[in-house]
């Protein structure tokens, strides 16, 4: 019921944003455990670059769950930027704007995107 309605937020967001190749995407997936976050292309449907708590560089991290959201957020920073992208949009799918995506959100522009 809960996942439902979340779907069908994540729907009516989605009708109003689209990434495009001069500004993706930044689409976050959050589960109990961890946090996902992905930049996605939508007029080619790639995903150009991706980041999760399950990166070998923030798996051995003993970090409070928005902490290491904020840790994912500037990974996914440094990537785009190796590829050159400095604005994105942002895509909550979802989510309440709080807690672990608020964190990833605000580490993502400690990192250099724009949004």
């Amino acid at each position: 019921m809960i996942r439902d309605r979340r779907l069908r937020r994540h729907l009516s967001i989605r009708h109003r944003i689209s990434g495009t190749p001069e500004r993706p995407r930044l689409c976050v997936f959050r589960s109990n455990k961890h946090i996902y976050a992905q930049l996605i292309d939508d007029t080619t449907s790639r995903v150009l670059t991706a980041a999760s708590t399950l990166a070998p560089e923030l798996k051995d991290k003993k970090l409070k769950p928005v902490e290491v959201s904020a840790e994912v957020g500037k990974l996914l920073a440094q990537k785009a930027q190796a590829l050159g992208v400095k604005k994105v949009v942002f895509d909550r799918a979802g989510y309440r704007y709080h807690g672990r995506v608020k964190a990833l959100a605000e580490g993502a522009r400690q990192g250099g995107l724009e949004f």
